[in-house]
């Protein structure tokens, strides 16, 4: 094996959120660096995450040793206002099912923390849950 791609676990992260919410029904999905503009009252996710610290799993240099790298992914979810909590627990639980304790490609999720309300939604106008989860990724070099 060798380093790992960043990319590679990014897509592993990605991929499944976009191939779950593009099925019926459909939710909107966005990703760090991308414009959107939601619809008022109409649900979307954004998908945040971010790589941690690596941890040497064995003695060695650049070759023959093996690391673990950690990182953080955190999804919220944005439904309509003033409908109750339902629609956003039910897309809550599609993803949460996602990622429970997972191993996809080589990317171990952790037991996923939410739905989580959130106080003050930003953009203002929807209700907002969010849902959190820590992952590791596992390089031989």
């Amino acid at each position: 094996m060798a380093a790992i791609d960043l990319n590679t676990v990014r897509g592993v992260i990605e991929g499944r959120l976009n191939t779950e919410l593009a099925s019926s029904p459909a939710v909107p999905v966005v990703f760090y660096n991308q414009s959107y503009t939601p619809t008022p009252g109409d649900s979307f996710v954004q998908c945040l995450f971010s790589f941690g610290e690596g941890e040497y799993l064995s003695l060695g240099g650049t070759s023959d040793s093996s690391n673990k790298v950690v990182g953080a992914v955190t999804i919220n979810i944005f439904t309509g206002q003033s409908i109750g909590a339902g629609a956003n627990y039910v897309i809550g639980k599609r993803i949460r099912d996602l990622y429970n304790r997972q191993v996809v490609s080589g990317v171990v999720f952790d037991p996923v923390n939410g739905p989580t309300p959130v106080a003050n939604p930003e953009p203002e106008g929807f209700f907002q849950t969010q849902l959190r989860m820590t992952f590791e990724a596992y390089e031989d070099l």
